[in-house]
């Protein structure tokens, strides 16, 4: 909410935020006001300011979050922005493509082995950034859009060429013409699903041949802690 006080006996107007019956406001709102230089420093994760500095508005980073469903391979250095104003910079990929249980990178996403165009038309669900800061670290999670279509793909295959959910290579439709398969590539939050890292095809078809016919929630993330890539992580949920 909008809070008025006054500056050397001027009145100015800050956005306030009261919580647990305290009015806080953000520094740099007062650093603007006041005319001193606030700035945070990435590298040492402090907040410095400067009273001997005017105040100047920091530019925000370029940020290389992808937004076009394309696959990203993250660098050190890239900059993450997120939702909440944070520039989060990525330090660490060396765990990228390599953990004890991933012998290389994944290759390109799967072809089709049956009539795809047979299958409801899915959209791509909008690209996304979640930060988190808690007490075991800072975390971000970017919705990996081009490994959502790797499960998707693969789970089209196994669908287009199943008895039970296909007829001559083309998904089946049901007398009310509902498919037999229906994929959804996000996964709202009352549903829980299954998750598994690194990427194995097997945790798809075991799903899938445990409940052919059904609705199958699906999307993939990537992890970070402080800077450091975790994984890739897959969640999938069948109804």
């Amino acid at each position: 909410m909008d809070q008025k006080l006054t500056l050397n006996g001027n009145p100015i107007t800050l956005t306030g935020y009261n919580i647990n019956g305290n009015n806080y406001f953000m520094l740099r709102d007062i650093g603007r006001a006041v005319g001193f230089s606030v700035a945070w420093n990435g590298s040492t994760r402090t907040v410095e300011i400067d009273t001997a500095r005017p105040y100047e508005e920091e530019q925000p980073a370029d940020s290389v979050a992808p937004t076009d469903g394309s696959r990203y391979v993250p660098q050190v250095g890239d900059t993450i922005r997120c939702p909440d104003g944070t520039d989060y910079t990525i330090t660490d990929v060396s765990r990228w493509d390599k953990n004890a249980f991933v012998s290389g990178p994944l290759g390109e996403l799967p072809q089709p082995t049956c009539d795809w165009s047979s299958f409801p038309e899915i959209e791509l669900p909008a690209a996304e950034v979640r930060h988190f800061q808690l007490e075991s670290g800072e975390y971000l999670f970017i919705r990996n859009l081009y490994e959502t279509r790797r499960m998707q793909y693969t789970l089209q295959n196994l669908a287009g060429n199943h008895p039970d959910t296909s007829k001559d290579g083309k998904l089946a439709y049901g007398g009310k013409g509902s498919p037999a398969v229906s994929i959804k590539l996000s996964i709202p939050s009352e549903i829980s699903a299954y998750s598994f890292w690194p990427w194995r095809e097997s945790e798809i078809e075991n799903l899938f041949h445990s409940c052919p016919p059904g609705t199958y929630y699906m999307e993939a993330w990537d992890v970070y802690k402080d800077g450091v890539f975790q994984r890739t992580e897959y969640n999938i949920r069948a109804v």
